[in-house]
């Protein structure tokens, strides 16, 4: 197969000439002579058959075929760059995908803030998330399968840092009947009713029940218990952070228990292996640190075994 006739520098001049309005500019910010420019531009329209520009009065305009051959070209540009900026961060021992379990009653919209900002760094390195429930955090480290994870135990062996304070309360929706009993509730009163529970994402279920319900749903996401929640199916003990929207819209209520009703839990920033551990999940690791100091105000992280 024949290689591109074009070269990246003449696209570079079409998109210069286009996006500064005219040779005069796109020379001064190229650097470069406007016969320079012109020969590039020919050279584009030699190559394609294309004609690129067409004359208005004195200003020349992008012809419709000129405008597809722009927008394509900025696109070739732009993979370029990422491609010149992956082979540096591979050249300085930057992987290509960070791999990170983290348990569920973490906030799902601070881990996809943190996402984000790492993704506006670091765009070309992919990330594989396994949303974790108790004993699958720690099974997806034991087994090498991530380079950092969040939970709720540090398994033996492994070093790891408290990250957060996570705020459990039990919450239903302000149609289900508990909330209609008219008087502070007891463990008895939640026996009677559905309990809404996130099925343990490890092999061995390690799960400690608080209390025998009469009836229970197990579920495979927070997602779905907090819509069955929702629709007054169920009650569940939920972290305050993951339910914020719902508590503030009023979708999900308190339940008002006279006693427990607050429970709280820690998790912990945990490495595979801390002295391994190559540069993309060191930064995502200190952006959740910083997203944690900076939206949840009195965390605070220490080293622990």
């Amino acid at each position: 197969m024949a290689g591109p006739r074009i070269t990246l520098e003449q696209w570079k001049t079409l998109i210069s000439v286009v996006e500064s309005g005219g040779y005069a500019s796109a020379a001064k910010r190229l650097h470069k002579s406007q016969s320079t420019l012109s020969y590039a531009i020919q050279q584009i329209q030699k190559l394609t058959g294309v004609e690129v520009f067409t004359i208005e009065g004195r200003k020349a305009v992008l012809t419709g075929a000129g405008r597809a051959l722009y927008q394509r070209g900025k696109r070739l540009i732009e993979v370029a760059e990422r491609l010149e900026q992956m082979a540096a961060e591979l050249a300085q021992g930057w992987e290509s995908e960070v791999k990170l379990a983290v348990e569920v009653t973490f906030p799902t919209w601070l881990l996809l803030e943190c996402f984000a900002a790492f993704a506006d760094e670091h765009p070309q390195t992919r990330i594989e998330l396994y949303e974790s429930v108790l004993g699958g955090t720690s099974e997806a480290l034991l087994q090498q399968r991530v380079d950092l994870a969040i939970g709720p135990v540090i398994p033996p062996g492994f070093l790891g840092e408290a990250l957060m304070q996570v705020h459990f309360v039990p919450a239903a929706s302000p149609r289900h009947p508990l909330h209609h009993l008219g008087r502070p509730l007891t463990l008895s009163d939640l026996r009677a009713y559905r309990h809404l529970v996130v099925r343990e994402s490890g092999a061995r279920d390690t799960r400690e029940m608080s209390f025998d319900a009469e009836q229970r749903w197990t579920l495979s996401t927070k997602a779905t218990s907090i819509r069955a929640a929702r629709m007054g199916l169920g009650f569940a003990w939920y972290p305050a952070e993951n339910i914020r929207e719902e508590l503030d819209s009023g979708q999900l209520k308190p339940l008002p228990l006279r006693d427990g009703a607050d429970r709280y839990g820690t998790l912990y920033l945990m490495f595979a292996d801390p002295d391994a551990a190559r540069p993309g999940a060191k930064r995502l690791a200190e952006i959740i640190r910083e997203a944690v100091r900076n939206r949840c105000p009195g965390q605070a992280t220490t080293k622990t075994h």
